[in-house]
């Protein structure tokens, strides 16, 4: 496929016409669009089907819910293409290896189960009943259970996720690697050691109650477009967007809404940054350091006068504990420390203290920018340590918002994909079903990874995702899964983990979201929880494009009965009729009572959360500030002498949903039909001698004496701050190491590489010549 190439800066605002055209266009390109205009009315609306892209909530009053990227998501699930066993009889393994991601996924739908031949390097059509009785032979031939690793994606929903772990944990093992172990493990894992929930503590109507909202290192004008709506209201109605974020974005700066006619048609757009910082990446820390030192040394200034200071004095001794020892360590930061780190000036941070001291109600929110870095656990502690300073917790209008990013990523969790799970869970877990879980801790993603290497790990499953593209240090995750005895893929579409089998592999075709779930007794729903602890449920509409396609829950359901029988668990039961499976749920984890029921209620419903209520279940039973220093450096030592000239960050195109590629374009950032493209500052480029359009080689600094390098990536000028870089995933993921990963979180550091750059080779021979 051959695409037009061009670089050209985007003037209009995020939004309107541009994102009207687009969607328009996406739904003409599926050869299906009757089919998904009437899917899109019915996305996110009650009796309809949840979206399958980002997790944002929903607000349930809109004409229609759905955004750009939604409608990607839809169009690009719902299309006539297939891809079967005729068309691995064209195409080997080793040839598709060779495609782009792109190419790939556009081949469409995968309609019936596959099985890879090693011998002729293609996939073979495979009856279910045999796909089941392989999986099934291969998990009895282990010598133990941890040698097999339960993988999920965040789009599995509530009743396939909960049957997924029931099953793992009935065959004796916790490991249940996922996709938040690469995204937003560190929210979770520094929100349970503040305030006892690694949840989000707002609503979605708290935005338009906010006076300020603090947005932390996050895109959503690609990731999670439905949340510019919030933020535009808030902003309407006086609240101050006070944005951190390394790169200048779009999305941050200006939004026409494409639900009202005149911003359609024409250039009005409303204002979303009041207040626009770019710190440098990996500085977001120093940066909320810089704001409480100001703040703190205004309070104290208004102690000593006799007047009331600026924190809440009564909430931080009823409900916080440690707030001593965090301002001391404030005290010991220098202002020097803070602004080297985090890029900012004094003086930027004073006026982002002043924004914040004005405000009554603050919102902090937050999403990858923050969570991949090796600090990431001390960064959302450290935004809760502001929040706590001020009693932002437990009131409309503030708190704390990661916002997560696949549609059920936080449901999964909830579900019990957890490497770590409670022992009260476990204990109800068992209990219930009159069995023993396992109690040891499971391997997160980067554990999987590494046993994998080490050959400990026989057998691979994954519900859903692309972990070979997803995953860091791309040639050492691909090397791990190659190692695995069978590695099984329940997938809508053709990826690049398919093209890297194990010694044996299965292809396993599932039904998408927004099609018809039909069993024994009758049309299903599932279940799906939002970034604000909402739970709704999904129904899909379309007719599936193949009646060999069978559902993640069913799916699920026959490898847990082909492996442990029917004895304890009727599987195919449960597989039959989902209420089965959420009166099971309501038995086994809080929040689900009358699960069946509270799923009739329009909009969702809600699973509350004790921090939102001030209930703060830590050791203490009170919110816990953090008194971690800043870090010395982002990066360990790579060795005597060596520094990094640059950190480079690993991000989406507009034309892309995690490892999904729609399009070649990132109209938002003016790149069109291109994808190998390294943004830069400008001052960086003259700096080195280097000419916009020139094709660089990316090398990162490790200290493991392994080369990690990829080449001929185009050279585009961008507002980002000296020293930082950027660059599109899943291309330069080679270039994360497997072993740079947050403390605590063991997320990949993604958004803090040590890289160097130089001329690509054929640029410097023709400069030579």
């Amino acid at each position: 496929m051959k695409f037009k190439t061009k670089i050209q800066p985007y003037r209009a605002a995020a939004g309107g016409w541009g994102s009207l055209e687009a969607t328009t266009r996406f739904v003409f390109d599926s050869k299906q669009a009757l089919k998904n205009m009437r899917n899109l009315m019915r996305m996110n609306k009650a009796k309809g089907f949840d979206c399958p892209g980002c997790a944002w909530g929903d607000d349930n009053k809109s004409t229609f819910s759905f955004c750009e990227n939604g409608a990607k998501a839809v169009t690009w699930e719902a299309t006539r293409r297939f891809v079967d066993a005729s068309f691995f009889k064209k195409h080997s393994v080793s040839a598709l290896y060779q495609q782009s991601d792109y190419f790939l996924e556009y081949q469409g739908r995968l309609t019936e189960p596959l099985r890879y031949n090693a011998e002729t390097d293609h996939y073979e059509a495979v009856s279910w009943d045999e796909a089941f009785a392989l999986i099934a032979k291969h998990i009895k031939a282990m010598d133990n259970p941890h040698q097999m690793e339960l993988y999920t994606s965040g789009r599995a929903s509530n009743e396939a996720s909960w049957l997924y772990q029931l099953f793992g944990r009935m065959n004796g093992s916790n490991n249940f690697p996922d996709c938040s172990n690469m995204c937003h493990e560190a929210s979770g894992s520094g929100l349970k050691r503040s305030i006892g929930v690694g949840k989000g503590t707002i609503r979605l109507d708290d935005f338009d109650h906010a006076d300020a909202i603090f947005v932390f290192g996050q895109n959503p004008g690609t990731n999670h477009p439905r949340m510019l709506h919030s933020l535009r209201h808030a902003a309407d109605h006086g609240a101050k967007i006070v944005t951190f974020n390394t790169l200048r974005e779009r999305g941050l700066e200006r939004f026409a809404d494409p639900q009202k006619p005149l911003e359609v048609v024409t250039s009005k757009a409303g204002t979303i940054s009041s207040t626009y910082y770019q710190p440098n990446l990996g500085g977001d820390m120093a940066a909320v350091r810089g704001m409480v030192k100001a703040l703190a040394e205004t309070h104290r200034a208004r102690v000593t006068a006799g007047e009331k200071g600026l924190f809440d004095e009564a909430f931080l001794n009823a409900k916080t504990q440690g707030v001593d020892a965090y301002l001391a360590a404030v005290d010991n930061t220098d202002w020097a420390q803070i602004v080297q780190q985090s890029g900012l000036s004094e003086q930027q941070l004073r006026e982002a203290a002043a924004i914040y001291q004005s405000a009554d109600r603050v919102i902090c929110t937050w999403a990858m920018g923050i969570t991949q870095h090796k600090h990431s656990v001390d960064t959302v502690r450290e935004i809760v340590n502001l929040q706590l300073l001020f009693g932002q917790l437990g009131k409309k209008g503030a708190g704390l918002c990661p916002v997560r990013g696949h549609s059920n990523v936080q449901g999964n969790r909830t579900m019990g994909i957890d490497e770590k799970p409670s022992q009260a869970f476990l204990d109800a877990l068992g209990s219930h079903f009159d069995f023993e879980p396992p109690r040891a801790a499971g391997h997160n993603t980067v554990e999987a990874l590494e046993a994998m290497l080490r050959d400990e790990i026989h057998v691979f499953i994954a519900l859903g995702g692309n972990l070979a593209a997803a995953a860091p240090d791309s040639p050492r995750t691909e090397e791990a899964l190659q190692r695995c005895g069978l590695t099984v893929h329940v997938s809508t579409k053709l990826n690049r983990s398919h093209l890297v089998p194990g010694a044996e592999s299965l292809i396993l075709p599932t039904i998408g979201r927004t099609e018809l779930d039909m069993q024994a007794t009758g049309s299903q729903f599932i279940t799906v929880e939002d970034s604000f602890s909402m739970v709704h449920a999904s129904e899909g509409i379309g007719k599936p494009l193949a009646t060999t396609q069978r559902s993640e829950t069913a799916i699920v359901a026959g490898i847990a009965n082909a492996v442990l029988g029917s004895e304890k668990v009727d599987w195919i039961a449960l597989a039959a009729d989902y209420n089965l499976i959420r009166e099971h749920i309501a038995a086994t984890i809080p929040g689900f009572q009358d699960f069946n029921a509270k799923c009739e209620q329009p909009g969702g419903f809600y699973l509350g959360n004790a921090a939102a209520e001030l209930r703060f279940n830590t050791p203490s039973q009170k919110a816990e500030f953090s008194a971690a220093a800043l870090p010395v450096s982002l990066f360990p030592d790579l060795g005597e002498g060596v520094t990094a000239p640059f950190t480079l960050q690993t991000l989406r195109s507009h034309d892309q949903y995690n490892t999904t590629i729609y399009g070649l374009d990132d109209r938002y950032r003016g790149v069109y039909g291109q994808r190998e493209v390294l943004f830069i500052n400008p001052e960086d480029l003259a700096e080195m001698g280097m000419m916009e359009g020139q094709n660089v080689d990316i090398e990162t600094l490790w200290n493991d004496g392994i080369t990690r390098r990829v080449s001929n990536f185009k050279l585009v000028p961008y507002n980002i701050p000296r020293g930082n870089l950027a660059a599109y995933y899943p291309e330069t993921n080679p270039l994360v190491p497997l072993s740079s990963y947050g403390d605590v979180s063991f997320t990949p550091t993604s958004k803090s590489v040590p890289v160097k750059i130089s001329l690509s080779a054929a640029v410097v021979t023709q400069r030579i010549a």
